[in-house]
């Protein structure tokens, strides 16, 4: 498995750091049509904190929303990789699924669960579709 830390000398805790992380999910959110329930959901974080970002009050990130967004990106990523027509990326996160983790409900519903593992699951099994043992 795939280590999700960053390498040692990368400093996360910073205003810059954030402003990065930010601009990536702003693009994130934007192509994956996240609606602003489903952003305030997936980052964990308030509607308030959600929007002082948006207005460009930028404060370094704590380690839960770093690790929200490492496995959001890491859920985008691969799903580019498995499925590199943005519709078909799109449609597989918002339709129901035959995945046995799913049972029958989709993988954005399951991110919609508010919990870190939530996403976490989800990257895990895209993982293993990518090295053939889903």
């Amino acid at each position: 498995m795939t280590s999700l830390a960053p390498p040692a000398n990368v400093n996360l805790q910073t205003v810059e750091s954030a402003e990065a992380a930010l601009r990536t999910f702003w693009r994130l959110a934007e192509a994956s049509k996240l609606t602003f329930a489903e952003q305030l959901t997936v980052l964990g974080v308030t509607c308030e904190r959600l929007y002082h970002w948006r207005q460009g009050q930028i404060v370094p990130l704590g380690a839960e929303v770093q690790q929200q967004m490492s496995y959001l990106f890491g859920i985008y990523a691969a799903l580019q990789r498995l499925l590199p027509v943005p519709e078909r990326a799109d449609e597989w996160m918002r339709k129901p699924s035959t995945a046995p983790f799913l049972a029958g409900a989709s993988a954005m519903d399951r991110m919609m669960g508010g919990h870190v593992t939530d996403l976490c699951v989800v990257r895990q099994y895209l993982d293993a579709e990518q090295a053939g043992k889903a």
